[in-house]
């Protein structure tokens, strides 16, 4: 259990590091993702980034489980 946090810890500081590349990439904005933007109202929800990064980090759990 203790490997785990450590690795999930490991991950998490990672991606904080690698954050702001990441925005400028433009990853919050793929397409499939729904962005609604009327006059007093804001909606977004990131329908292909949320598949993309789910992959992601089941790629990863797959190779550390190995």
């Amino acid at each position: 259990m203790s490997r785990t946090l450590i690795t999930i810890g490991i991950i998490i500081v990672i991606l904080g590091l690698i954050w702001p590349w990441v925005q400028k990439s433009g990853i919050g904005r793929l397409p499939g993702d729904i962005f609604i933007e009327r006059d007093n109202f804001r909606f977004y929800f990131p329908i292909t980034t949320s598949i993309i990064v789910s992959l992601i980090v089941t790629l990863l759990f797959w190779l550390f489980r190995k």
